[in-house]
């Protein structure tokens, strides 16, 4: 029960704990970030900003003159387009919008298209963003900044996740998540690198891009696979971008179920867990942050059954009161249903959340997991 409970705080607080004090302790380490100065264009590298689309029609414009619209220089920014088995006007609405390159491809998945992509990019780097997701002006400059540090192989910028209402009134809390995940990320890159990145705003050097499983994402898959090729990925808070956020709890939980059952094959086969490559404090990292955190359903599952054993066997009160505590969350997610208020929302978006690797493990062993996506209700 203990070594359960042990693992559960680490990952959960006492691993990012361990990061901010070990920050306080070494001399600070990171990529030579540095956003190049508006009047410097000759130090700027060219960029292809790739934008992998499946039926977005209805925002694809709107990305498109977002990326246009970046304070970068024009001759120096190629904004390609790479239609997944488009069925609508996507294609046509990005020519219009004034991409520089359309690609209109057989269904194959996001990553076949980025692939895609990538083979007809001009630019020296390569940045990549989802349809729905706007960057600030100053996000290229930032994210490219981090190439100036030659050991860097992938940037990962700061999304920011918008809805309509706040507090009590929004049934999602990714972004109280989000705000922990961006700090722990900040933390990860000053002493290594990043565990993982987002789909939002990234980029890698053109001559160090992966082609990776097409039902291997590049949020979980790069980082790792760029660490074990000898190069840094890091993360660039300056480099900020905004997404809708799925509005209800039962979205997030099938998007987070969809994102698991990818990020599964990423661990058993995709060479995750393999240590070769990684540094001891980076290996480490993977433990703590995503090993540990994708087991979490299976450490409450233990922590739990071993309590109610323990109380059964008529062990001290001690266990009464960790039972109980573990049984309020669980009332406090269930009772968030009916009564909206922001505690018990935070208690339900984390029981529902820490389920999600069990759900997207049971959905990959049963029926595998599909190269294809689809977007999530209400973000577009």
């Amino acid at each position: 029960m203990w070594a359960s409970a042990g693992l559960i705080v680490w990952t959960q607080a006492g691993y990012a704990a361990a990061l901010a004090l070990t920050a306080r302790l070494l001399p600070r380490r990171g990529a030579r970030v540095a956003a190049a100065a508006p009047g410097a264009q000759e130090q700027l590298p060219t960029l292809s900003l790739i934008i992998a689309a499946h039926d977005e029609q209805s925002v694809i414009a709107a990305k498109v003159q977002n990326a246009l619209a970046l304070d970068y220089p024009r001759e120096r920014l190629e904004v390609i387009v790479s239609c997944d088995g488009c069925s609508d006007e996507t294609a046509a609405r990005a020519r219009e919008a004034g991409a520089d390159l359309v690609l209109e491809l057989a269904r194959g998945g996001k990553i076949r298209a980025q692939d895609a992509a990538v083979a007809r990019a001009r630019g020296e780097v390569v940045a990549f963003s989802d349809a729905n997701s706007l960057w600030e002006a100053g996000a290229a400059r930032e994210l490219v900044g981090a190439f100036a540090d030659p050991g860097v192989g992938y940037a990962c910028g700061s999304v920011r996740f918008v809805q309509a209402a706040t507090g009590a009134a929004a049934g999602n809390q990714e972004g109280v998540y989000w705000a922990y995940e961006l700090a722990v990320r900040a933390l990860e890159s000053r002493l290594s690198s990043i565990t993982a990145g987002n789909g939002a705003i990234y980029a890698t050097r053109r001559e160090a891009y992966i082609v990776v499983d097409p039902i291997m994402g590049h949020d979980l898959s790069l980082p790792f696979n760029m660490v074990k090729r000898g190069r840094r990925a890091v993360y660039v808070p300056g480099a900020r971008a905004t997404e809708k956020m799925v509005p209800s709890l039962t979205g997030e939980f099938a998007r987070k179920r969809r994102m698991m059952s990818h990020t599964w094959p990423i661990l058993v086969r995709g060479g995750m867990l393999s240590p070769r490559g990684y540094t001891p404090g980076y290996a480490l990292m993977i433990l703590s942050h995503r090993v540990l955190r994708y087991t979490s359903p299976a450490l409450h599952l233990i922590l739990l059954a071993a309590n109610i054993a323990l109380v059964a066997q008529g062990a001290g009160a001690l266990y009464i009161v960790t039972l109980a505590l573990q049984l309020l969350l669980l009332a406090a997610a269930a009772l968030a249903g009916a009564v909206r208020l922001r505690p018990l929302l935070i208690a339900r978006y984390y029981v529902l959340t820490t389920a999600s690797p069990a759900a997207g493990l049971w959905d990959w062993l049963r029926h595998g997991t599909s190269a294809s996506w689809e977007a999530a209700e209400g973000t577009r």
